[in-house]
């Protein structure tokens, strides 16, 4: 199992996000603070689990969690500062929604800002490697996943509920036929304009 946290009796926050490689939608981020003796076997970074099992895991992260929280940056606010910016911003978005002060504060990848002089540190794969940064992938991404899926209704052409905005072929498709809808990040590459081995050949 995971161990819970960096340092200990800290209330340290462990912050994720996801949604960073999407041409449509926000990015969202979490911050989670574990008590330092929580532990559930099957939690461990969200991209190494099935839907079914973050599902799972997200009342229990909420539901025992020191203190958890969501924080999204919009697609015209990715565009206008860059979605690294945005990444980080979300974070900062959900730590300042935290009822609890983190006394420390630690990141999955490699690249953060001061937050209120809070020490920080990060850590490349960071949500396989400490519980409270996996629960704050996990909140991140079922919390995201959810928002795509409503999107889904009103915008049912480019199949958010099936791609959650990843640039997949069939949103790339989606996006060729009926162009950009209001939510698509205008300054990512939305159409795949390398040339495939098979053009021209019929």
């Amino acid at each position: 199992m995971l161990p819970t946290c960096y340092i200990t009796a800290r209330n340290e926050a462990g912050c994720d996000e996801a949604g960073r490689g999407c041409l449509a939608g926000p990015v969202y981020a979490a911050a989670v603070i574990l008590p330092d003796d929580f532990h559930h076997p099957l939690l461990n970074d969200s991209k190494q689990l099935s839907e079914a099992k973050r599902d799972k895991l997200r009342p229990i992260i909420e539901q025992e969690a020191v203190a958890w929280a969501v924080g999204v940056v919009t697609a015209a606010e990715i565009d206008k500062i860059n979605i690294l910016r945005a990444s980080i911003l979300a974070m900062h978005r959900a730590l300042d929604q935290l009822v609890v002060r983190p006394g420390a504060i630690i990141v999955d990848g490699n690249k953060f800002s001061d937050y209120n002089g809070i020490p920080w540190q990060t850590f490349v794969k960071g949500d396989g490697r400490f519980a409270n940064i996996a629960a704050a992938s996990i909140l991140a991404k079922t919390h995201r996943d959810e928002y795509m899926t409503c999107l889904h209704e009103e915008f049912p052409a480019y199949g958010w509920d099936v791609n959650k905005g990843y640039p997949t072929r069939a949103h790339r498709e989606a996006i060729r036929e009926h162009g950009p809808s209001p939510h698509h990040r205008l300054s990512f590459r939305l159409l795949d304009l390398q040339p495939s081995l098979f053009d021209g050949i019929e």
